[in-house]
């Protein structure tokens, strides 16, 4: 009895940790607390400049946001805006696929590529490109990652059904396999793409937790009655291997939902998808959560310093499917600004923060290395007090300018000018990825 006690309360512990750890407060209350810990001197990696240098930043940031938006109508920070590049309208491509599908599939179509493509989103590599035959444009970076996930998806790579190509099935995925995603994505000797292994078994892992989720189902569904078939089961044939099932998010009585709740409900769905062997003691995968020595919390959570930037990054990415489906997200600044290179790439290239030795920027880093999970901490805290700075410049309010439109106009932008002219492009902290992270 005793022993079943204890591994009831190992388990609730694993639980209680586990949802600490998947709070978007407790990322920027951790955050802020190492940024606190740096000002007072007590970071062994960064030094913190005074607040001039955070005005300035923000001057810079509010200059290329009104380049970049003239008008002053800024989007959210969204795998969407990959989709525009070059100037092409591919969403009128998308919509022109999926046209003869209703408005609930429409939707799902628009959801699903969106996760696709964002779980290919981290960093291509500095010599990697992607050529758009339609176009014959040439992308690199994220834009080129954006238009060839999107071309592969709209051309039914993700897809087991020849007859509906616009979707991300169970079975698609997993058929998905570093040769297939290497042909998709142009990847050759002479054009390496960073992580082509990694992101291929993440969508594989995708693919074989949708299915499992739908054999249990299908168990529950013969357990059941012949007769009359429940309502919540009724299309379970047709959808039950969508991707988007991955996510059910009940949705208001007047249209409305929390970006909380979806943030959550990625983070559920997912949580068995990500290759980092960051667990707890049950088992459960963390994903893009790492220790750190001066990370201080309670129970299981103890040491752990959580980011889930590719799951915050799809949030933000869902916004606009959500809202073109006729659904209000809320609380839009609940969640916190990405920490991945450019946003962290800005405050060490604006001064910022500073490397208290400079070697430490000459040698390349682990995702897990605790200098990486300190500048990424930082980068999220400081992106914070940077966003009211540059809302106060542009003369907008925190709804008219909710912390997407920052990162958007914004900050991302910024960090990726300031690095073209200091380095042709290249962050200034080289990272080794394995296509999940960065």
């Amino acid at each position: 009895m005793s022993g079943m006690l204890d591994a009831l309360s190992a388990d609730l512990a694993s639980a209680i940790a586990a949802r600490v750890l998947r709070d978007p407060t407790t990322i920027r209350a951790r955050a802020h607390a190492l940024l606190a810990r740096a000002r007072a001197g007590e970071s062994s990696y960064f030094v913190i400049s005074p607040d001039a240098a955070l005005d300035d930043t923000a001057q810079q940031i509010a200059t290329v946001t009104r380049a970049r938006y003239p008008d002053g109508r800024i989007p959210y920070h969204s795998r969407w805006r990959h989709f525009e590049a070059g100037g092409v309208d591919r969403r009128s491509h998308l919509d022109a696929k999926i046209a003869d599908l209703d408005a609930v599939e429409q939707a799902r179509a628009q959801i699903e590529l969106t996760i696709v493509s964002v779980l290919l989103d981290a960093g291509a590599g500095a010599d990697w490109s992607y050529l758009e035959s339609t176009t014959d444009h040439r992308f690199t970076r994220s834009e080129g990652l954006g238009v060839a996930s999107f071309n592969a998806f709209v051309g039914g790579m993700f897809s087991s059904d020849p007859v509906h190509p616009c979707q991300a099935d169970a079975a698609g995925l997993q058929a998905i396999t570093t040769e297939r995603l290497a042909a998709a994505f142009q990847v050759s000797s002479d054009n390496p793409l960073v992580g082509l292994e990694g992101r291929a078994a993440l969508l594989r892992r995708l693919g074989d937790i949708k299915a499992a989720i739908s054999e249990g189902v299908r168990e529950t569904e013969a357990q059941l009655p012949a007769a009359p078939r429940p309502k919540r089961l009724r299309h379970i044939d047709r959808l039950d291997t969508r991707l988007a099932d991955l996510i059910p998010i009940a949705i208001a009585a007047d249209r409305t939902i929390n970006i909380t709740q979806i943030f959550s409900r990625i983070l559920s769905a997912y949580s068995h998808a990500w290759l980092a062997p960051n667990q707890l003691a049950d088992g459960t995968r963390l994903g893009d959560c790492w220790h750190h020595s001066a990370v201080k919390g309670e129970g299981l959570s103890d040491g752990w310093m959580p980011f889930h930037k590719l799951s915050q990054w799809l949030t933000y990415s869902l916004l606009e499917p959500f809202e073109w489906a006729g659904v209000t997200v809320t609380g839009l600044d609940a969640l916190t600004g990405l920490p991945e290179y450019r946003n962290g790439g800005l405050l060490l290239d604006a001064g910022v923060i500073a490397a208290k030795d400079s070697a430490l920027l000459d040698r390349t880093w682990q995702v897990s290395d605790e200098f990486i999970v300190e500048w990424r901490a930082l980068t999220v805290a400081l992106l914070d007090e940077l966003a009211p700075r540059v809302r106060k410049i542009l003369g907008k309010s925190e709804a008219d300018m909710p912390l997407a439109c920052v990162l958007e106009g914004g900050t991302w932008a910024t960090g990726r000018v300031l690095a073209q002219q200091l380095r042709g492009g290249l962050p200034p902290i080289k990272i080794a990825s394995d296509g999940t992270v960065f």
